[in-house]
C-alpha cells in the first residue's frame, strides 16, 4: 500500500537516502517513524547468532515496512537492510497515528495491507511445514505472483534471487538451485539466463 507522498509531506514527512548495504532500522530497537519506500530495493530480516537471514520481505518502491511497533508499542521485530541505494519517506510515528485517525480510508488500506502480511506468514508457515523444499518454493512463487509482488507482471520475472529464496523459505541456497533446476526439468517455470520466469 502506498499512502500518496503529497499527503505524507503535508503531514511533515521528510526524505532520507540510506546507502547500498545500511541499515534503516536494527530488530530490538524503539520505532520512531512510519517508513515508505520511494526507490531502491530493501529486505526486512531476522539474523540468527550465525548470521544465517530469515527474509521476511523483499520491499519495492511503494510498499511500507516496519510497520507493527507502530501499533503495539513494542520494539522493531525484524531488521531492514537496504539492497540497493534508497530513498525513503518517513513521517513521525504520533502524527502518522494521527492521520490514520483523521483519514479513514489510509486506515482501511493499511488494515487490508497488515492482513495481507498475515495471511502470507500462514502460507508461509504452512509451506515450511513440508520437506519438500519444492512445494515451499512454489507457495512462495504462487503467492508472490498472485499479489505482483517482486514479480515483472509484464514478463513473468521473479525478481528475487536464488540466496533471497532460500532466506524466505529455510533452504540452503545450493536445495533451491537444484529444485528450480529440477522444475524447470518438469515444465513448472522456466529459467533462461539464470533468470526465473513463470
Amino acid at each position: 500500500m502506498m499512502i500518496d507522498i503529497n499527503i505524507l509531506l503535508a503531514w511533515g514527512a521528510t526524505y532520507k537516502q540510506v546507502a547500498k548495504g545500511n541499515i534503516v532500522f536494527n530488530e530490538g530497537t524503539a520505532c520512531s517513524f512510519y517508513y515508505q519506500l520511494v526507490s531502491g530495493q530493501a529486505r526486512w530480516v531476522n539474523i540468527n547468532d550465525e548470521g544465517k537471514e530469515c527474509i521476511h520481505t523483499v520491499i519495492e518502491p511503494g510498499e511500507s515496512f516496519g510497520e507493527l511497533p507502530l501499533f503495539d508499542n513494542e520494539p522493531y521485530a525484524a531488521t531492514a537492510i537496504a539492497d540497493q541505494d534508497l530513498v525513503l519517506i518517513r513521517l513521525h510515528k504520533p502524527i502518522f497515528i494521527q492521520l490514520l485517525k483523521e483519514n479513514q480510508d489510509i486506515h482501511f488500506k493499511f488494515s487490508e495491507l497488515l492482513v495481507q502480511r498475515l495471511r502470507f506468514k500462514f502460507i508461509l508457515i504452512e509451506a515450511l511445514s513440508s520437506q519438500d523444499p519444492e512445494n515451499r518454493i512454489t507457495a512462495l512463487i504462487q503467492y508472490l505472483k498472485k499479489e505482483n509482488k517482486n514479480f515483472c507482471s509484464e514478463c513473468h520475472q521473479l525478481k528475487l534471487t536464488r540466496q533471497q529464496i532460500a532466506n524466505m523459505t529455510g533452504l540452503r541456497v545450493e536445495t533451491v538451485i537444484r529444485s528450480i533446476k529440477h522444475m524447470h526439468d518438469k515444465g513448472e517455470l522456466e529459467v533462461r539466463n539464470g533468470k526465473v520466469f513463470c
